[in-house]
């Protein structure tokens, strides 16, 4: 069978390329799954490339999501024929992952595929829109509603806020969509943002700890200045949900935006959320994105196109989702 297999030399260079593997070389678990589609998350990119400390051992099959058919199972949760995903649990990292034709892996990792879902429409998902989905889960059960302003979504035509954004529009927010691309912006209008926010705006050392109160919510890819900067533009008793650094990990912010107007930072974990929580979020995804935006989101890829993906998401030069058929 064929896999996306990542090898580091003497000199701790890595390469990837596609390669024929056996079964007996898959690693233990309960479940094997015959893989149908994958995806590229920024993840898959350090994982592909230089590692970035989540790869501990080589050879090593990338890919943190995969969803397709069980093909055995030692596990009386699963049978052969059933539809499942996976997201999370450091698979791809740790364990091998998603680019390759099959994958073993424990059963506790895998969901059954949602009602209404397709193995292809779930990894146009993968952990970018489970992780969106669980952002918008979180501002909700924090109290916010439609009708209280406008929701902001930085890094919105990346994976997450692409579905954050078709998501958030479809329940009937007002969405402010942060972008530092102009060609972008027919794009996110497309998915439903009704204000664009040219990056450069939004993107500065906080002036002030308190500005205009303006976002009602916010779902925040980028942390760093950016995120710092929207905490002082929160409105009263409202949320951001943090779901990642692309501006950089440190947080150059004051306390002043949580004592003086009670703003919640919230943080948003797809790694290793239970179960139970997994399960719900995956079934408002299907209930709660347009299968439509997410279609309008979707950049097809095979095996082969992996190694230049894996080097342009880490760039930031990615548009919505990447589905690769691991099959083609």
């Amino acid at each position: 069978m064929r896999a996306l297999v990542v090898e580091k030399n003497e000199e701790g260079k890595t390469s990837a390329g596609v390669q024929d593997i056996s079964e007996d070389q898959l690693p233990e678990g309960d479940v094997t799954v015959a893989v149908e589609f994958s995806t590229v998350n920024y993840k898959d990119g350090l994982c592909i490339g230089p590692g970035g400390g989540l790869v501990r051992n080589y050879p090593h099959v990338p890919g943190i999501d995969f969803a397709g058919t069980v093909e055995s199972s030692d596990d009386d949760r699963y049978s052969p024929g059933d539809k499942v995903v996976l997201t999370g649990w450091r698979v791809g990292e740790a364990h091998w992952g998603g680019y390759s034709e099959k994958a073993r892996v424990k059963a506790d990792w895998l969901v059954p595929l949602p009602e209404g879902l397709t193995t292809r429409q779930a990894m146009a998902v993968g952990t970018a829109g489970f992780t969106a989905m669980l952002a918008v889960d979180a501002l909700e059960r924090q109290g916010m509603t439609t009708g209280q302003g406008p929701v902001l979504v930085t890094g919105a035509a990346g994976g997450v806020g692409s579905v954050a954004t078709a998501i958030l529009a479809h329940l009937g927010y007002e969405v402010a969509a942060v972008t530092g691309r102009p060609e972008t912006e027919d794009y996110l209008r497309g998915l439903g943002a009704t204000q664009i926010v040219a990056r450069d705006e939004i993107n500065e050392t906080v002036k002030r700890p308190l500005e205009t109160e303006t976002w009602a919510g916010c779902v925040d890819a980028v942390g760093g200045a950016m995120l710092a900067r929207v905490l002082g533009q929160m409105k009263y008793g409202a949320s951001v949900a943090a779901v990642g650094l692309a501006g950089g990990a440190g947080l150059p912010a004051t306390v002043i935006p949580f004592l003086l107007r009670g703003v919640n930072l919230l943080g948003i974990d797809s790694v290793m959320k239970p179960y139970e929580a997994r399960v719900a979020a995956w079934n408002r995804v299907a209930t709660d994105l347009p299968m439509d935006k997410l279609e309008a989101m979707i950049q097809p890829a095979t095996l082969e196109d992996l190694p230049q993906l894996g080097s342009d998401i880490l760039k930031g030069q990615f548009k919505g989702r990447v589905v690769v058929d691991v099959q083609a």
